[in-house]
This record gives structure tokens, sequence and C-alpha cells, in this order.
């Protein structure tokens, strides 16, 4: 690295350090420090214990609940601006709020939308995510975003599997576009769930678009929370004549009982990244890890080079 161009630093989220640790690894730098200061009724406030004036740093921080996560970035973000950092690049690998992206009934939210202007409102040049709910929301930000996919993570490990006759699945409508492009490169078959909620978490249907007998299939989605669409789809296509299910999400929320319910499942195999921590072991849940994808890119976009060979899908 030129004088003129001082390495980057990385910094952590309380609760993304350990993927904060192995990204910098791969990175080939030491995690940067920084410490939070807490007050008794729950108030925090961080402050890097290292100069970072006039460098890029990169804050890593997954946004998932409590909203604590996002208050850290945010502090963060804002912390860096004002001690001078050159750029700052939000590492979010997994993008909470996601969900809120547009108003889906009367006087509701847009959270995500919210969120990507508190970002930028607090200071941050770029962000840097992966496999977002929604691709559009990209536009909600008018700094540059780097959507990266966990289909260069996935893609290899299916096919060494080596599974014939397989089918992609996806578990709704919205996840068709992520299903079709798995099976464009993997040559297979795809299916889709018609699913309908009374409520949030709480599926009232569920019917099958496609043939599934005789198949392997792969459940194909961004994230999994409550694991209840997964466990009802998985149900439903080996009762119509699956050979075995598969799921595979990028994102393990896994709240509430979802752990009992993937485990009591049909499901062979979750696999998921480690972009949010599993609160505890499944032997059906396997982790591919996304640190290596997260630093080689962001040794890229610090060395102003093309991520574009990042994307298989």
């Amino acid at each position: 690295m030129s004088q003129f161009e001082p390495d980057a630093k990385i910094f952590a989220c309380s609760q993304s350090i350990h993927l904060a640790e192995k990204i910098a690894s791969h990175y080939g730098v030491e995690l940067g420090k920084v410490t939070f200061s807490h007050y008794s009724d729950g108030e925090f406030q961080p402050s890097f214990e290292e100069s970072i004036r006039g460098i890029r740093v990169f804050l890593v921080c997954s946004t998932f609940p409590s909203a604590d996560n996002l208050m850290e970035l945010l502090l963060m973000i804002d912390a860096a601006k004002r001690a001078s950092a050159r750029h700052i690049t939000a590492v979010i690998p997994y993008f909470g709020w996601a969900r809120q992206d547009r108003k889906d009934k009367p006087r509701v939210p847009i959270g995500a939308k919210l969120v990507a202007k508190l970002l930028e409102s607090a200071g941050a040049t770029r962000i840097m995510t992966m496999d977002l709910h929604a691709d559009q929301i990209q536009g909600f930000f008018e700094k540059p975003v780097d959507h990266l996919y966990a289909s260069t993570i996935f893609l290899p490990y299916v096919k060494s599997l080596g599974l014939d006759n397989l089918t992609i699945a996806s578990p709704d409508m919205g996840g068709s576009k992520r299903a079709y492009a798995y099976s464009k490169f993997l040559n297979s078959d795809v299916v889709i769930c018609y699913k309908q909620r009374k409520q949030a978490n709480v599926i009232d249907t569920m019917e099958l678009i496609g043939n599934v007998e005789g198949r392997n299939v792969i459940l194909v989605d961004d994230m999994v929370d409550t694991g209840g669409t997964l466990a009802k789809a998985a149900d439903m296509m080996l009762a119509k004549g699956a050979l075995s299910v598969r799921a595979i999400c990028t994102h393990a929320i896994l709240s509430g009982d979802a752990y009992e319910k993937i485990e009591k499942s049909a499901i062979l195999e979750l696999i998921v990244t480690d972009s949010i921590p599993l609160k505890r072991e499944s032997s059906k849940i396997k982790v591919l890890s996304c640190t290596e994808l997260f630093a080689d890119v962001m040794h890229m976009v610090q060395n102003n080079k093309s991520i574009s060979d990042k994307f298989i899908i």
C-alpha cells in the first residue's frame, strides 16, 4: 500500500466480534480496538482506542434483533466520522428490518428505507451487505451499495453433494427469482410454494406449484426465522413423493422454537452462513462461513478493483 493510501482498519459491534475476527484474519489485519461504556440505564457509548484519521474503516455489524445492534453501528459510524476517518464502510452481513421494504397495508412504516437514511445520516460512505430480503433496498441508498450473493458460498457445496434428480424450490412467490437463478446454474427443475399468511410468521395455507415426485429438493431462501415455512414445505414435498428435502437459507435468525421445528421436520439438512451467530448447535444445521467472501471484497473495494468476479448468480 502506498504512503498516499493507508491500509484499512476493521472494527466490530459487540454481537459481531467473532464474525469480524474471522474477516480480519482473512483480510490480513488485526481486529481494531473499540470499547463500549455502559450506563446503568442501558445507554452505551463506543470509543475507538486507536487513530483512524485519514483511513478507510470497515465497521462489521449484522443488525439482527435487538435494536441495540443497529444503534451500536450508528454510534460507531458517527464516532468514526468525528474522528476524521477518510471512508466509512458499514459491513452489514445481515441487513435487519429488510422485511419492511414497502407498505403492505395502510399506516405502516417502510423500515428498510428508514434504516438506510439513518446509516447515511450517521456518516456511512459505503454499504456492504449480503442477500438482501428485497433487491430494491439498494435503491433506498444514495451511497454505493455492494450487494453480495451467498450463492458464491452455497453453490460449490450443493455441487459437492452430487445429487441426482435435483429440483430447486422457492418457499414463496417472492423468492422465485432466486430459485430460478440457482436452477439455471445447476441445470435443474424449479418448483414454487404458494403460501398465504394470517399474520406475520403464521402460515394459513400452502400449495405446491410443480412436481417433486422422485426428486431431491433444495429449498432456497434469504433467511429462516421461525422455521415454520421450511418445515411445512418439507413435509408437503415428502408427502408428494420427494426423495429428500434440504434447505439453503443465508441468514439463520432462528427465533422462538425454530430449532425444535427444524430438528423435528423432514428437512435433511439446513445450510446457512455465519452472518448471524447460532444460538446453539444442531445436528441438522450446517454453517458455511461468509468471512472469506467479505474479506476478499473489502480488499477489492480498498484497492479500487472490480468485484464483479465475486458474483456467480
